[in-house]
């Protein structure tokens, strides 16, 4: 990174070691359903072994610091959506999501939503006298829950929503229930929505969908290299209110898939760069190929290969690693046969970034996050996964992730040396630190080649995007207004954030070479910006192609912790270019 300051029964397949053998344990997430409508989620870790070149040398990486990922006995969520009264349901934790408009009283105290009325009534008055002592007022972000008396839950939960009520909102709602069950090490609980009469038919599938995402991804932690781990008590997930509609059972499913292809993108991202190399990447792929070998095949170029393509920019990043770069495609085709459309989708896969001779040094330079400067080929891993469970018709899908290290060592790039990529233009390297392009110009022109129509990539490509953006925004930048609409359109059915920054090409002049065809960075100024023009170069003017900057919101530094950012975004984007 450049100038850093659920199916029936299926499973999720990452590896946690620098090895390939056939003998590898996993990391697995399922997600099932009761009788009434329910979805389980598990999450197991993964080790494997590998083989080939160098044999003394792989040993070495596979048992660097005596690191393998812990077995974790897998939690078990049961999802199901019923239509009964909240005073008569059982359990451990009741929580109701409220807005603001909701926590409206009237002169003598009392609520004026006939949901809370209600639960008020049965308490005697205890959760309005408690909600006001506390000041809960249906803030986005506020909870309070309270152990009160006669009830058939033992604790009710009030959870704000905000002004109004939104996908996201309803995901930050399952996360907060998710929480408190930790907390509380609950088993049961339920949820409800105070004003659910108030949405339409059509939206309660989604609302449903959003909340269980929310609830899954919230119970959801990465503890494979803790000595020790606390074990999520929650068994099960009551949704009431919403329905128990076959469309509902749809959107459910796909929260699952989606979810798997999520915890996926985290775990790798998570995961060190002892841990997760360029080839663990590359066996990744390949079992995702092997899990869905009906919509999947693989090809994993190795460095001879990338030779005969003329990969210079590519190898030339690579070069100075131990670990042999592997150049990964796999290719999504529907079960029908039939294409419509067909899509590109390139991951930047840098497992570690130590910035090359152009060091990264100083405060702020976040060295010791690099490994998650692989974020954009753990987003695309993850899409395939998801898309391999999804299986949508009318669209073929191509994911491609150009995987390597950028070290330093006597092989090692220098600054000031020219590199030719796969169209023949050369590069000047005035900075090592700017590898991310440099690897993506040969993997953009691979996709383009594929025949694609449609190209989006995905980086943690600049400091610069999470200047001018902050660390939970994501940058898009495109020359096609097309483009960037569908996108737009399919953050906001996510609830990602992402926003249009311009293709200024004046700014071009700053990297022009003397010597080459450009140089790879140009001045501080508009860096973000430069790097997006630096990609175009390699994109066929006949391909629509967008280049999303998610040096940001990769990495939630509050949580210290993984996002899977972009993942959701690209699946429903994928959907909404398919005949499904």
């Amino acid at each position: 990174m450049a100038a850093i300051r659920v199916s029936l029964a299926s499973s999720l397949t990452l590896i946690a070691s620098t090895s390939t053998s056939s003998s590898s344990s996993s990391v697995f997430t399922k997600l099932r359903w009761n009788p009434v409508l329910s979805l389980s989620f598990s999450v197991t870790p993964l080790l494997c072994s590998r083989r080939g070149k160098r044999m003394a040398h792989s040993l070495a990486k596979a048992t660097l610091g005596l690191t393998q990922p812990a077995q974790i006995e897998a939690p078990m969520i049961s999802f199901a959506v019923k239509e009964i009264d909240l005073v008569e349901w059982k359990g451990d934790i009741l929580a109701v999501g409220v807005t603001e408009k909701d926590m409206a009283k009237d002169e003598n105290s009392k609520f004026q939503n006939s949901i809370l009325q209600m639960l008020d009534y049965q308490l005697g008055g205890l959760l309005s006298e408690a909600s006001s002592e506390e000041d809960f007022t249906g803030k986005a972000g506020q909870s309070t829950i309270l152990r009160l008396p006669d009830l058939g839950s033992k604790r009710v939960g009030l959870i704000g929503l905000g002004s109004t009520a939104s996908s996201t909102a309803y995901r930050s709602l399952g996360e907060a229930v998710a929480a408190a069950a930790k907390t509380a090490q609950a088993s049961n609980v339920a949820i409800a929505l105070a004003s659910s009469d108030a949405l339409s038919d059509e939206s309660k599938p989604s609302t449903a969908s959003a909340i269980a995402t929310g609830t899954v991804l919230g119970t959801y932690e990465d503890s494979r290299f803790k000595s020790e781990s606390k074990k999520s008590a929650l068994k099960s997930v009551d949704i009431l209110g919403l329905g128990t509609g076959p469309e509902l059972l749809k959107k459910i499913k796909y929260a699952e898939d989606v979810c798997r292809g999520v915890i996926l993108g985290k775990e790798l991202v998570n995961a060190p760069a002892n841990v997760v190399t360029p080839g663990v990447l590359a066996e990744e792929a390949k079992k995702i190929a092997s899990m869905y070998s009906d919509v999947l095949s693989a090809t994993i170029l190795d460095v001879e290969q990338c030779k005969e393509l003329k990969m210079g920019s590519y190898l030339g990043v690579a070069a100075a690693s131990a670990n042999p770069p592997h150049f990964i495609h796999l290719c999504y085709k529907p079960p029908s046969g039939q294409v419509k459309t067909k899509l590109g989708l390139v991951g930047k896969g840098l497992t570690f970034d130590s910035g090359g001779y152009n060091i990264k040094t100083g405060p702020g330079c976040l060295i010791e996050l690099m490994k998650f400067d692989m974020g954009g080929s753990a987003a695309v891993l993850g899409a395939a996964k998801a898309l391999g469970q999804i299986k949508p018709d009318g669209v073929e899908v191509h994911f491609i992730v150009a995987a390597c290290e950028n070290m330093i060592s006597g092989t090692g790039m220098r600054p000031g040396d020219i590199v030719t990529a796969s169209n023949g233009k050369t590069i000047e390297v005035n900075n090592t630190d700017a590898e991310g392009r440099l690897t993506l110009a040969d993997a953009l022109v691979y996709a383009c080649n594929q025949g694609v129509e449609k190209i989006v990539d995905l980086a943690t490509l600049t400091g610069a995007c999470i200047i001018a953006l902050g660390p939970s925004i994501a940058g898009i930048f495109t020359p096609s207004d097309d483009l960037a609409m569908e996108m737009l359109a399919a953050s906001e059915v996510t609830g990602e954030k992402l926003w249009r920054m311009p293709m200024e090409e004046s700014y071009w002049e700053s990297m022009k070479s003397e010597v080459a065809d450009m140089v790879n960075t140009g001045g501080r100024q508009g860096g973000a910006i430069t790097a997006a023009l630096f990609l175009k170069q390699f994109v066929d003017e006949r391909v629509q192609w967008m280049h999303i900057d998610i040096a940001g919101p990769v990495w939630n530094e509050k949580q210290k912790t993984a996002t899977g950012f972009g993942i959701s975004t690209l699946v429903e984007w994928v959907l909404k270019n398919s005949s499904s």
